[in-house]
């Protein structure tokens, strides 16, 4: 879905849209009209304050009131969305997540409404600003309608962005295409999306995107080594597949690679999930979505950075052949892993990437995945955990995320927690008996396979992947394209010096 956005300078009195937004901060007195509705505030006589405050607005974040123009400006309808309070906010990065919420809540209340084309009328004052209200909009108007009307996705009508700069679109766009073919992908029925056809839609974006493309099948993984991908993916009748892209700069001298999980969908394996957990495993495959989102947008953007990324795909499913606890497996390279249960699965594929990235020498190595639903548990669904080689790497990696408009959190790898994963058969176990502290322990298990002095990071995004709640801000129900901002950032991070 390519959603039509422009920017124009032209007044939101004046704008030939179905709906204009502007934007409404809240203040101890009542609600106050932002940068960027002066005009149609005097369009209205100066009555836009006192008619939000009869109407019972405060101007809180995420508020939305709608108003009818009676005529008064070119728009039927005026959209107030509420920014938070104007002071508070955490500086710059809290300013521009408001700006990004509030436009994509009030686009996606227009399209509920069915009003038509979009004029967004928020501050805009510099590209910061216009690329976060650019950003909010373009994803506050997905939505996912491939199963509805016969798969036919409606005309979508035009979203205009209030500014003077123009440029920021540019970056905003290919973002916004970014996460929404990973929210696409996640939302997409698991009959549909295996392996084979996972892989076969990155070999199209990487074609349309530029992308050096590889992929392994069943029989190369087995012949490989991959031990990982072929014991997680034996039950199925969907084998597994490795998938590697790659993106080069001319004038690049660092290398970043991204690993993604990429489980279509996960039963448990033999160690079955209850019916009720796997309602939302069709989403397991998110890690492996966003690395396939972060490249398209990186080789849109051209960042002057050298950038791998691995999709270790695969189904977990309890077939006849199926892995068995206690079933001891080879990674590549050649460490033994002895599986104590199988629906801890995500990290024996991740290990098969992470390992076979030595052979790209990354300067910085990150994976993503919806690892734990410890992570859950410790930092609730919207909060990616970070751990890393070490603490600095970690928080280097969520202050990317949060730069990026994502929430993470870096947390620690606790050296002690190590003893639980000691197998008496092989090099290391999959789990621990001691449920205590799983997002850790799932990380301490992914460093044993990370190549030899490499700066590296693991993102846990087991409850942002996907949103079960209600839509909020321009987060919709169901994939989010969770981590696609915070790998384009750490990206730019590596090709500037910074990570």
């Amino acid at each position: 879905m390519t959603i039509p956005l422009t920017i124009s300078t032209a007044a939101a009195s004046a704008a030939t849209a179905d709906t204009v937004i502007v934007g409404v901060t809240q203040a101890p007195d009542g609600p106050v009209p932002a940068l960027g509705s002066e005009d149609v505030d005097a369009a209205l006589g100066g009555t836009l304050a006192a008619t939000l405050t009869a109407l019972g607005a405060t101007g809180k974040q995420d508020e939305l009131t709608r108003i009818a123009s009676g005529g008064r400006i070119s728009s039927p309808l005026i959209i107030a969305a509420g920014l938070g309070p104007a002071e508070g906010q955490d500086g710059d990065r809290g300013r521009l997540e408001s700006l990004r919420r509030a436009a994509g809540a009030a686009v996606r209340a227009a399209a509920a409404a069915r009003s038509g084309s979009v004029a967004i009328s928020l501050p805009a004052r510099d590209e910061a600003e216009t690329e976060a209200v650019a950003l909010g909009a373009l994803l506050g108007r997905y939505s996912f309608g491939k199963y509805r009307n016969g798969g036919q996705q409606p005309t979508e009508p035009e979203i205009t962005v209030l500014s003077s700069v123009g440029a920021a679109a540019g970056r905003a766009e290919p973002l916004a295409h970014a996460m929404t073919l990973v929210r696409d992908l996640v939302n997409t029925s698991p009959s549909q999306l295996y392996p084979e056809t996972f892989a076969a839609e990155a070999e199209r974006v990487a074609r349309g995107a530029g992308l050096d493309f590889q992929a392994l099948d069943h029989v190369a993984l087995a012949g490989g080594g991959y031990g990982g991908l072929t014991g997680v993916g034996q039950g199925s009748v969907h084998p597994p597949r490795l998938v590697r892209l790659s993106y080069q700069h001319p004038g690049a001298t660092k290398t970043a690679v991204f690993c993604g999980k990429g489980i279509t969908f996960d039963s448990g394996g033999l160690s079955l999930k209850p019916p009720k957990s796997m309602e939302t495993m069709k989403s397991d495959m998110s890690g492996a979505a966003a690395v396939l989102g972060a490249m398209q947008a990186i080789a849109a953007l051209k960042l002057s950075v050298n950038v791998v990324g691995y999709l270790a795909m695969a189904e977990n499913m309890p077939g006849g052949d199926a892995q068995r606890p206690s079933d001891v497996i080879t990674i590549f390279g050649g460490k033994t892993v002895e599986v104590l249960n199988t629906d801890a699965e995500g990290r024996l594929v991740l290990a098969d990437a992470l390992a076979r990235s030595a052979q790209d020498s990354p300067d910085v190595l990150i994976d993503v995945a919806t690892l734990t639903g410890a992570q859950l548990v410790a930092l609730g669904p919207r909060i990616a955990g970070v751990m890393g080689s070490n603490d600095d790497v970690a928080a280097a990696i969520a202050d990317a995320a949060h730069r990026a408009g994502e929430q993470a959190w870096p947390m620690p790898l606790p050296a002690e927690l190590r003893k639980g994963l000691d197998s008496t058969v092989a090099d290391i176990a999959n789990v621990t008996a001691d449920r205590h502290g799983g997002m850790l322990v799932g990380g301490l298990f992914l460093k044993e396979f990370v190549p030899d002095g490499v700066r590296w990071a693991h993102v846990d995004i087991a409850g942002p992947a996907y949103n079960e709640g209600e839509p909020y801000g321009y987060t919709p129900r169901g994939g989010t394209g969770a981590a696609v901002r915070m790998l384009v950032q750490g990206a730019a991070d590596v090709a500037e010096g910074r990570l």
